[in-house]
Formats: structure tokens, C-alpha cells, sequence
């Protein structure tokens, strides 16, 4: 019996890419100096000038988040990446996850936190509908979670999520507070330590007008105690923020 397998006739042919006007949630149209630094070489992933140049893909991080925070970088993901980053460095089995859900984003973010084995609990909005402060303290002071999980900019259903005074609330009920920024960041205000923000995380495909397969990311020092405490290692390797954080250089250790 013949096992090879031939050339598919799909790739004989030149590769043809329209050009689309993207006026859609995500993706968006790259500016052309997003497109020309992508055309530049390959570099290997520990050459000096890799290193420094994710040193300074940080450094712009941290000024878009607008945040301090040591250990802020880019996973290798779309923004669902960053959701699955921040629930499996956080959650234990058993932690009790408060998810406000006003929408997919939230839907989601609730499945990815029970298969990580969170006793989920759920606040829910009509679409269109975001949560006020009132609900989110009766919210908190009700379920006791270890983190409340919101998100900033639905696309799913085009509402903003104010986030002022909410970190500060978490901290009353000692609360980690985890934001969903992928539809919103660079398109409003994200202040990540004035608004005490405890995990951050974007998608490069959105407002940033970059193409899909990033997730920045940052946490602060509240979560990484958290992280730091656990009983349980991360469940999975390649989002472990202490190995990607080394990785990134986001501490005094040597890179590895």
C-alpha cells in the first residue's frame, strides 16, 4: 500500500491576502510599521538583541497598563491566554471565584475558572446592563471569594465596566481583583495601580492594532503572594508565571 502523502494542490498556488477594512470588535487593521517590523529577520529566542527588545516590549507594557509592576509581559496566546494565565496561577480547587458575567467574556472566564476547580459564583447582569459598586460590595461581602473577576470592555455586547473604586473594595473583603482589558485597552483609561488592580491582561488583536497571538499581562505583589502561597503547584507548566516571569527577566534572577 502507497503511504506517501503528496503535496496538497493549496499550496502550488501563490499565496494571495486581501486587503480588508476591519471595522469589527477584532481584529484590527496593523498601522504599517506594525506590518514592517514584522517583515524584519528572526532572531533565536535568547540572542541579546531578542532580550532587549522583550525588555522594552515590557517597559511599553507597563506604560499602557500603566503600572509598576515588576512582572508584566506578553504571553505567548491570544487574549484568551491571559484569561487561562491569570485563573490557573490563582485558583486552588476549592477557592471560591466570584465571576460578574454581563455577557461571553464572562461566561467564559467562569468555565475556565471551574475546570480549574473553583467553587464558582456568579453575578449576573442583563447584556447591555455593567455593575455598580452597591452590587459589587453585596456581591463580595456575600460570597467571600478569593478573586473577582471583571471585565473592562465587553465586545460582546459593547459595554464599559468602570473600574474606579473597585480595587479598594476588594481590599476591604481581601479579594484579588482580576480585569479584562482585551476589547479595551488603548481605547480608555486603564490605571492599573491607581485603580489597585491586582492581575491585568490585554489582547494584541483589538485596539492595540496588532495581529492576533499576544496577551500582555501584568500582576502585582498581592497576587504573586498568592501565587506564593499555594498548596497546589500551577496545574500547568507553560502558563506558570514564575517560569515565564524568569523568562522575561522580570526579577534580579539570571534569565533561563
Amino acid at each position: 500500500m502507497d503511504s506517501y502523502v503528496g503535496p496538497p494542490a493549496s499550496l502550488l498556488k501563490p499565496l494571495s491576502i486581501p486587503n480588508k477594512v476591519l471595522l469589527g470588535a477584532g481584529p484590527a487593521n496593523c498601522s504599517p510599521r506594525v506590518l514592517h517590523a514584522m517583515s524584519l529577520p528572526v532572531l533565536g529566542h535568547l540572542h541579546p538583541e531578542c532580550t532587549q527588545l522583550m525588555d522594552e516590549v515590557k517597559a511599553g507594557l507597563q506604560y499602557v497598563f500603566q503600572t509598576k509592576n515588576p512582572v508584566t509581559l506578553a504571553v505567548s496566546a491570544s487574549g484568551h491566554g491571559g484569561m487561562e494565565m491569570a485563573m490557573c496561577n490563582l485558583v486552588e480547587p476549592g477557592d471560591v471565584v466570584l465571576v460578574t458575567v454581563a455577557g461571553i467574556w464572562g461566561k467564559r472566564a467562569a468555565d475556565m475558572a471551574a475546570r480549574y476547580g473553583a467553587d464558582v459564583r456568579i453575578l449576573e447582569k442583563n447584556p447591555g446592563e455593567n455593575f455598580c459598586l452597591r452590587i459589587l460590595e453585596g456581591a463580595l461581602a456575600r460570597h467571600r471569594p478569593v478573586l473577582l473577576f471583571l471585565v473592562q470592555g465587553e465586545s460582546s455586547t459593547g459595554v464599559y465596566q468602570p473600574l474606579q473604586g473597585v480595587g479598594p473594595l476588594c481590599r476591604r473583603y481581601d479579594c484579588l481583583l482580576v480585569v479584562d482589558t482585551v476589547a479595551s485597552l488603548g481605547g480608555v483609561s486603564v490605571q492599573t495601580d491607581q485603580w489597585e488592580i491586582d492581575v491585568i491582561y490585554s489582547g494584541s488583536q483589538k485596539v492595540l492594532g496588532s495581529p492576533a497571538g499576544l496577551a500582555p499581562i501584568s500582576f502585582n505583589s498581592r497576587a504573586l503572594s498568592k501565587i506564593k502561597s499555594r498548596k497546589t503547584p500551577v496545574s500547568v507548566f507553560y502558563w506558570d508565571v514564575k517560569h515565564l516571569s524568569n523568562y522575561w527577566a522580570c526579577s534580579d534572577e539570571p534569565r533561563q
